[in-house]
Parts: structure tokens; sequence; C-alpha cells
């Protein structure tokens, strides 16, 4: 089954809590958390997010290079203004059970980005 969200006016905490869940296949009556739930999530609108606070300036994302002093510190108006995909997928992956399925549940997430 696909189901086909609409991101626009939505905050991001909330739209990817439900994205995970739709992924892990809990709105089933058949739900086994140890099965892929199989769901596929196709999210549309992804640059009309809505974030609440001081959030586009206090939020950051860390990135180190692996050499010594190399913290590397973005926060989220950059990144979401170059890549709202990767802002989405990244609160979805957060959201998601740490265990082997969250790499193949996360490949059945889809965002289109409509220019």
């Amino acid at each position: 089954m696909t189901y086909t969200v609409d991101a626009k006016g939505k905050t991001l905490g909330r739209l990817s809590s439900e994205i995970a869940r739709l992924l892990q296949g809990k709105d089933k009556a058949e739900y086994n958390p140890r099965l892929l739930g199989g769901d596929k999530v196709v999210v549309k609108n992804v640059r009309s997010l809505k974030f609440t606070g001081k959030k586009m300036e206090q939020k950051k994302y860390f990135h180190h290079t692996g050499y010594v002093g190399h913290l590397k510190t973005k926060n989220l108006g950059d990144v979401f203004a170059s890549r709202p995909s990767w802002v989405l997928k990244r609160a979805v992956r957060g959201m998601l059970p740490k265990n082997k399925l969250a790499a193949k549940r996360l490949k059945l997430l889809v965002i289109e980005e409509n220019e």
C-alpha cells in the first residue's frame, strides 16, 4: 500500500513521527515488530514545512571528518535551504527503531521535491 502525505504547514517532528509509524506498519492489525511492515510513504511539499520557535537558528547538525578538531556544525536554516529532504529523512531515521530493519524501512520513504 502507498500512503501520500502532504507536508504543507505541518511541523517537522509531528510529521516525521507519523511517517515513522506508517513505515513500521503500526496502523495495521497484523503489526509485528520483527517484520518489515512494507508500506511505502510518499511525501510532497517538503519545502513548506513549518518550524516553531527559534529552531532555524538554534538547532545544530554535527558532522565529524575524522581528523582531530574537525567537528563541523551547520544550523537548521542553512541545511533546510539547500536540502529539505535530508532534514526530513534524518528526523524520520531518528524515530525508527535502531535495528536491522531501519535501513529497509527508510528505503520505503520517497520524498518528492517540487520546485
